[in-house]
C-alpha cells in the first residue's frame, strides 16, 4: 500500500530493514542527548496521509529497550486526519544519559487496519468461563 508522505529535512524516508520486517524505521532529525530518568519528544520530520480506517502505530526499537530506552505511549496511535509532523516520545528509564545524533533509529512505525466499534448498551453481557476474573486469574 502506497503512504503519501512529506518530508521537510534530509533525515532518511522510513524502509523496512529486511524482507520480512514488520515495521520500518524512524529517524531522529535533531542531535540531543536524552538524560537520565527524563522524557524528550524527538522530531522525525515527516508528515504522514494515512489511509482512512488505518492508523500508523509508532514502536519502540528493541535495540534501544535493551539499553532502557522505551517510548512511554507505545504504541502511539497516528490518526488519519492527523497531517502535522510526527514527533517521537522517548523516556530514558536507565541512569545514563543517553545520546541521541541526527539520523539515529529512535522508532518504529507499523501501518494497521481497523474497524470502528459501535458501542451497544445492555443490561447482561454474556456468561464465559473466565467470567469477572481480572489480573492474574488465568495463572502466572
Amino acid at each position: 500500500m502506497k503512504i503519501n508522505i512529506h518530508r521537510n529535512t534530509d533525515t532518511p524516508l522510513p524502509k523496512y530493514q529486511t524482507e520480512g520486517a514488520a515495521a520500518v524505521d524512524l529517524h531522529s532529525t535533531v542531535d540531543t542527548v536524552l538524560q537520565a530518568k527524563k522524557i524528550i519528544s524527538i522530531p522525525i520530520g515527516l508528515r504522514f496521509e494515512i489511509p482512512q480506517n488505518y492508523e500508523l502505530q509508532i514502536r519502540q526499537r528493541g535495540s534501544l529497550a535493551k539499553k532502557g530506552i522505551i517510548i512511554p505511549n507505545a504504541p502511539g496511535t497516528i490518526d488519519s486526519d492527523f497531517r502535522g509532523e510526527v514527533f517521537v516520545l522517548l523516556l530514558n528509564t536507565s541512569t545514563e544519559d543517553f545520546e541521541i545524533k541526527i539520523g539515529d533509529r529512535v522508532a518504529q512505525a507499523v501501518l494497521n487496519k481497523f474497524e470502528k466499534m459501535e458501542f451497544v448498551e445492555n443490561e447482561k453481557l454474556s456468561e464465559t468461563e473466565r467470567g469477572e476474573g481480572a489480573l492474574g486469574s488465568t495463572g502466572v
